[in-house]
């Protein structure tokens, strides 16, 4: 019985992260009908992913923040009620501005369920299974990233766009009770919420992708984007400036004094910049030269996104043995190759069967990211700080898939597929640096008084056990 409680709360911590994951990229094989229906260009098309990715990335930390200051479970159950509420917004829509409009409420819920999700999902588990249950949490979250495009395509050929939407709020009506009966109430060290530092972060996040956007249509040199950058880049030092004269930082600096932290975290911003940008073009290529419908086009990536699930449970027994880093920066070369494969091939008369080799390596390589590194990041900093950890990690990553869509949109539209696709795998291949670096450095713990003892509260259900 004590192995079940765990396992039910593992499973009440993972099905919201799965559909909140899901739909990072579930739009990607209906924006070609999204586009058709709406009338929206590409400079507007990609607003349909990245107002869900900005919001998301955007108010990620304060939804660890939060957490840790009214409840970690109270966040997640307002995340799930939020975005479950936002799908059905966004299924309603008759309109490019409501469908953005509406991704951007979804983002901010999703933003209230995944930093605390692998904070609760960690805390149901004794100490030594705590390996499993990052590497449970980053395989489904890598699960739900990777079938997104899958999904989305097979609800749209099969129903409508906007059913993509509507399928999450049966999904949420689940998730939600479970939830509450599943998860024990806990909360951090109680701390002021850092509203100056969150509207920095924001800022800056969403200037710069911005001014990135305004370049694919008005060039480098244009007015717009050299705004959009140099106001981002104010925000990031006015950002740094604060978190340096707060006594309560969101994101409190010695944390990237921390070797492992600080470069598991740059290698998950090269990784989901390429993984996202060139999952954004190949999904549209597929539908547009090689003639493939929103399914058939999503089925045919599963070589991509299969191999997730076979390599994320056997490299998440390895990151307890030897060093994430090796693993982080194994993954991000094998990427790195397979989108350079995928540039060198795609062009109109293109068989599938001459995609599957780069189709089946990426998704070795993005298996291998998806579990070392969250378990990387979460091991180099103390246990009190996990849920700020988990929160700054996701942050990245999000801002990594959200900068990657708009810089090779930007590139694409001046260079062409191969351009974008290679410019991606360059960005990624930068990471396997920083991976291994981390590997010829032990994981230090962070250096930082520890806080008071961890609230729970009172409930009046059995508390879920922890796995022996």
């Amino acid at each position: 019985m004590r192995a079940k409680g765990a396992a039910w709360a593992l499973i009440a911590t993972s099905l919201p992260m799965f559909m909140v994951a899901v739909d990072n990229l579930v739009v990607t094989n209906a924006l070609t009908v999204i586009s058709r229906d709406l009338g929206v260009r590409q400079s507007g098309l990609q607003w349909v992913v990245n107002g869900y990715i900005l919001a998301f990335a955007g108010l990620l930390l304060a939804g660890a923040a939060l957490g840790d200051r009214i409840g970690r479970r109270r966040v997640f159950v307002w995340g799930i009620g939020l975005f479950t509420v936002a799908s059905a917004a966004c299924a309603l829509s008759d309109s490019a501005g409501l469908l953005v409009a509406a991704r951007v409420v979804q983002g901010a819920g999703a933003a209230a369920v995944l930093p605390v999700s692998l904070t609760l999902a960690v805390a149901a588990v004794a100490p030594e299974r705590r390996p499993l249950a990052v590497g449970v949490w980053g395989g489904v979250n890598g699960l739900g990233i990777a079938l997104g495009p899958m999904a989305g395509g097979l609800v749209t050929q099969g129903l409508d766009w906007h059913w993509i939407f509507w399928i999450n709020v049966p999904v949420g009506a689940v998730a939600l009770p479970l939830a509450l009966w599943a998860i024990r109430e806990s909360k951090g060290a109680p701390r002021r919420l850092d509203v100056p530092g969150i509207a920095f972060v924001t800022g800056a996040v969403v200037a710069a992708v911005w001014g990135i956007v305004q370049a694919a249509d008005s060039g480098w040199t244009a007015v717009r984007p050299l705004a959009g950058l140099a106001v981002s880049a104010a925000l990031f030092a006015g950002f740094t400036w604060w978190q340096r004269r707060t006594p309560t930082p969101l994101a409190p600096l010695h944390l990237y004094r921390v070797r492992p932290f600080m470069l598991s975290n740059a290698l998950a911003l090269t990784m989901y910049f390429g993984v996202f940008g060139a999952i954004f073009f190949l999904a549209q290529f597929m539908q547009g030269p090689m003639g493939y419908s929103p399914f058939e086009a999503g089925l045919r990536t599963l070589p991509w996104t299969a191999a997730p699930m076979v390599i994320v449970p056997l490299a998440s027994a390895l990151v307890g043995r030897v060093c994430g880093g090796p693993l982080q920066a194994a993954g991000c070369l094998l990427q790195a190759v397979a989108l350079v494969w995928l540039a060198l091939i795609s062009k109109p008369g293109l068989a599938y069967g001459q995609m599957v080799g780069a189709m089946v390596l990426a998704g070795v390589g993005m298996g291998l990211v998806f579990a070392a590194n969250p378990a990387t990041v979460i091991g180099s900093v103390a246990e009190h700080e996990h849920n700020l950890a988990s929160g700054v990690n996701n942050t990245i990553r999000e801002f990594g898939g959200a900068l990657g869509i708009a810089v090779l949109t930007a590139v694409y539209t001046h260079g062409g597929l191969r351009s974008a696709v290679l410019t991606g795998a360059a960005v990624v291949f930068a990471g396997a640096f920083a991976g291994l670096a981390i590997g010829r450095t032990p994981a230090p713990r962070a250096s930082a008084p520890a806080p008071s003892a961890p609230h729970s509260a009172p409930s009046d259900r059995p508390e879920p056990s922890r796995l022996p």
